[in-house]
């Protein structure tokens, strides 16, 4: 594959903001380099906590308007990282959050984690099937960290990568398409280890400072095969976590959510290739999601 414009990328997640968290600097490198990046969000948010004072009256147990700010705040991000192609799951909506595990969210009827699976991905399928995209990055099983809308992402998205490549399912959907490389989003230990070191070094204000333990994905290093540098786009990827003003506090290169716990901000962006074949040798890691791909693939 020797035209960056022929490159496909198609990133699945829960709500608005874990794109940027997890795949800001790599969205923006591949923007930048005229790559094609489509963005599929499954809920609008609309059980997150409100940072803001200001805004607070937009959470669901006040006005419950906060999913359509959202929305908002999620066009302004993708301004940012310079994605023009970005679409709600079924339509803006058509899934709710479903709140933290274990809460009776979860079962309210529309909620992302009561769905069925088969229910879901053919939504998605339809959009594989029309973007074609060579590379698709979702969570790993556990979502990253549990949340049951991240876990219900994850089997949605590998549900539909079968679906959409099998030819005797629903043809009405688009022509067969077959996904050549699945990557989920990963951090591994010793580079969130030296983020927190920065963070404790810098003197940032924060009220408290997170732990590795707290954060999405983290691995040992070796269960890393990609990793993206999106160092040029860090100003991109702040740009863009800014714009998630409801959730996501910004101070230099750290940030909170609305537990008030720094955390380090990564500019390179790490991966678990789980389907396809590796572009690099046998114990290196890939600096590009596409590598290893042909015209073939396309």
């Amino acid at each position: 594959m020797t035209d960056p414009s022929d490159r496909r990328l198609l990133l699945v997640h829960a709500h608005p903001d874990d794109e940027t968290i997890n795949n800001g600097a790599t969205m923006a490198k591949y923007a930048a380099e005229g790559a094609s990046v489509t963005l599929v969000t499954c809920t609008l948010g609309e059980e997150g906590e409100v940072i803001p004072p200001e805004l607070a009256h937009l959470a669901a147990d006040r006005d419950d308007t906060l999913g359509t700010h959202r929305i908002g705040e999620l066009a302004a991000a993708m301004q940012a990282l310079g994605v023009t192609d970005h679409r709600f799951l079924g339509g803006p909506g058509r899934f709710r959050d479903s709140g933290m595990m274990g809460l009776p969210t979860n079962d309210r009827e529309g909620a992302f984690w009561h769905t069925d699976v088969d229910t879901a991905a053919p939504y998605l399928v339809e959009i594989v099937r029309s973007v074609r995209p060579q590379v698709l990055v979702t969570y790993d099983p556990d979502g990253g960290y549990g949340h049951p809308d991240h876990i219900q992402a994850h089997r949605v998205a590998m549900r539909a990568v079968d679906l959409a490549a099998d030819p005797d399912y629903r043809a009405d959907l688009g022509p067969a398409h077959t996904v050549a490389k699945v990557y989920w989003n990963r951090v591994p230990r010793s580079a969130a280890e030296e983020g927190f070191a920065r963070l404790r070094a810098s003197g940032a204000q924060f009220p408290g400072v997170a732990d590795v333990a707290d954060l999405p994905g983290v691995v040992e290093d070796d269960v890393i095969t990609a990793a993206v540098d999106g160092g040029p786009y860090t100003g991109h990827k702040t740009a863009a976590m800014r714009a998630h003003a409801t959730q996501i506090a910004v101070d230099g290169p750290f940030f909170a959510l609305s537990n008030d716990l720094g955390q380090p901000l990564f500019a390179t962006e790490y991966y678990e290739l789980v389907r396809g074949t590796a572009g690099a040798p046998p114990g290196e890691r890939e600096s590009d999601l596409f590598a290893g791909l042909s015209w073939t693939d396309a």
